[in-house]
């Protein structure tokens, strides 16, 4: 389907845009795409280490600059008595009657809010709606990409003689973080392994495996026994 657009938007001398996609998702349509003649294709998430973003698929002469695809939104408010998960600040957002596929990342902010990469069509409308994430009053305005703040990945690999290779054992010793907090933000939706959500705090891990926590960074698990 996202081949056979990129395609007839090529023949068009057109730029095709998909919604945001996950990384696995986009891995395997670049791979697919770059084997096309004539296509130009780009991935775009609003900053450089962006987990969710659309691919611009073209001509090469429709693709001299890349498309302005994605625009980053401020979500403020006081949250030092009231702290929102990751989960509470999408909730708001797809609670205002936005579907999933058109909101990019959400960078937590601690007490000031978040930050949130959306589909520009979206700014007017979520700027002049949103106005509580949990039980927070919040402001919502539109921000330049550059104004983004995010920390360079923070992959962590380490030796633990975890005897369980549960992700609540490995995440909860690699983040120096207790196995009860970590079940609660497993709850919350801030857990993620290889990008899709994690549900249960007995999941077990693979060789390979990356474990992220929103705010606290990633983890890899490596091929070894015990390893990680």
């Amino acid at each position: 389907e996202l081949l056979m657009q990129a395609q007839r938007a090529s023949q068009r001398r057109d730029v095709f845009h998909t919604s945001f996609l996950t990384p696995p998702i986009i891995a395997e349509a670049m791979l697919a795409i770059e084997k096309l003649a004539d296509i130009k294709a780009v991935a775009q998430g609003g900053y450089p280490q962006a987990e969710r973003c659309r691919i611009s698929a073209g001509h090469p002469d429709s693709m001299r600059s890349d498309p302005d695809v994605v625009a980053a939104l401020s979500i403020s408010g006081n949250f030092r008595l009231e702290p929102c998960s990751h989960g509470d600040f999408l909730g708001a957002i797809l609670g205002a009657g936005i579907t999933r596929e058109k909101v990019g990342d959400i960078l937590l902010q601690g007490e000031r809010g978040a930050q949130v990469l959306v589909d520009p069509e979206l700014v007017d409308y979520l700027t002049s709606t949103l106005e509580k994430v949990g039980k927070v009053g919040v402001s919502c305005t539109q921000i330049p990409l550059l104004a983004i703040e995010y920390e360079p990945p923070r992959t962590k690999s380490f030796k633990t003689v975890e005897s369980s290779l549960r992700v609540d054992a490995v995440a909860s010793a690699g983040f120096k973080i207790s196995r009860t907090k970590l079940g609660s933000m497993i709850s919350s939706g801030d857990v993620r392994v290889n990008w899709s959500l994690v549900s249960k705090s007995g999941a077990t891990l693979k060789a390979g495996d990356v474990v992220s926590v929103s705010g606290m960074g990633r983890l890899k698990r490596h091929s070894t026994s015990a390893g990680f």
